[in-house]
């Protein structure tokens, strides 16, 4: 070693500064240089051949270098680069976006849909690895929670709009409750406890019944469905972006 160690040296092992960015909430860095770190892996040029070896030996096998060497290229340029996206894209779907959800990350603001949701073209990358796919989907469900909600609320308002069935028969369990609840302050049913409770048994068996035939559940699966599948693409490919709240807190500092 030409160089001694230096005790006083500022350098860190990489895993205990990719802890520290965690811990202090700089995720946006973190994500951008998990980026980087992949580019710079991917374009590292292949090393050099040794000059020392025999002009001999390197012409009788110039024919069979080459073949190999074109597969080698093709298979790290086109298979490998597709493998490792594919089995990151595969990796989307076993991952629970919901496992660090709160109840105040949806009491907060909901962000703006135009620069903090969706953003602009630089603000999407395909995830580098399932560890930075793993982070976003963790992440950008807690600050784009509000935003996520409205869209399953589109969602199921478009289903409904396709199945005019389900909505009408949404519509009447509604309608069989609110008639339920103006009965009970009308007559006094609380007076009655007994009926009461056979009426609102009543009411829940006829709002099953309905419910199944109007196949309001298929409507609910497929808002489900198409919500969920746009949460876990939008999340993975949206970049970490320092929020609102960060800012703030940056320029108080």
């Amino acid at each position: 070693m030409v160089f001694s160690k230096n005790p006083l040296s500022l350098s860190v092992p990489e895993e205990a500064f990719e802890s520290w960015l965690r811990d202090g909430g700089y995720l946006e860095i973190l994500d951008q240089r998990t980026s980087d770190l992949h580019r710079l892996n991917s374009s590292t040029p292949p090393v050099a051949a040794d000059p020392s070896s025999s002009s001999s030996s390197h012409n009788r096998n110039l024919t069979a270098s080459s073949s190999s060497d074109s597969s080698n290229t093709f298979i790290s340029t086109h298979i490998l680069p597709f493998l490792s996206r594919f089995w990151v894209f595969i990796s989307l779907f076993t991952l629970n976006p919901f496992s660090k959800l709160t109840t105040e990350d949806f009491s907060r603001a909901t962000p703006s849909w135009t620069h903090d949701f969706f953003g602009f073209i630089d603000s999407y990358s395909f995830p580098a690895s399932p560890s930075q796919a793993q982070l976003r989907v963790h992440e950008n469900p807690k600050r784009y929670a509000r935003n996520y909600a409205y869209l399953y609320i589109i969602f199921f308002a478009c289903s409904l709009y396709q199945m005019p069935i389900a909505l009408v028969g949404l519509l009447s369990c509604l309608a069989i409750w609110d008639a339920l609840k103006f009965s009970s302050e009308r007559w006094g049913l609380d007076q009655y406890p007994s009926t009461r409770r056979t009426l609102v048994l009543v009411a829940q068996c006829a709002t099953a019944l309905i419910l199944f035939v109007s196949k309001v559940q298929f409507a609910v699966f497929t808002s489900l469905a198409f919500s969920y599948s746009a949460m876990i693409l939008h999340a993975s490919f949206r970049k970490l972006t320092p929020s609102a709240r960060d800012s703030g807190r940056g320029k108080r500092r």
